[in-house]
């Protein structure tokens, strides 16, 4: 098998590696044939459960919205703390305004977030 194609063959690898996990740890020699089989296994899910189940990228609105929530702020106190009114933070938090380029940098500085987010590069 060189990929899985389905739902089933994806199912029936995992239960395999659920068998082959207790057989293998870090002292298992890398030529032991557990220790092999779990590593292609390994290899096939990994690679299905990046096709089938992508983790798409984050959004500034998402990751915004988060931020606020870890800080235990309001969307009042963010826009006072970066110095924009509650109604642009608004805006900007439910997606219908992009920052400038100024706010940006605040946002970015101000509540952690990687500059290519809050940029839109990423």
């Amino acid at each position: 098998m060189t990929k899985i194609n389905s739902k089933e063959q994806y199912d029936s690898v995992m239960a395999r590696i659920e068998e082959l996990l207790p057989l293998v740890d870090e002292k298992t020699p890398t030529t032991d044939r557990n220790c092999i089989e779990l590593e292609l296994l390994s290899n096939l899910a990994a690679d299905y459960e990046d096709e089938a189940f992508p983790i798409k990228k984050p959004s500034l609105q998402e990751i915004l919205k988060l931020r606020l929530a870890e800080f235990g702020i309001s969307q009042k106190e963010a826009a006072q703390k970066i110095g924009i009114s509650t109604a642009r933070m608004c805006d900007i938090i439910n997606g219908k305004r992009e920052p400038t380029l100024v706010t940006a940098r605040k946002i970015a500085t101000s509540f952690n977030i990687d500059s290519d987010i809050v940029l839109g590069i990423i």
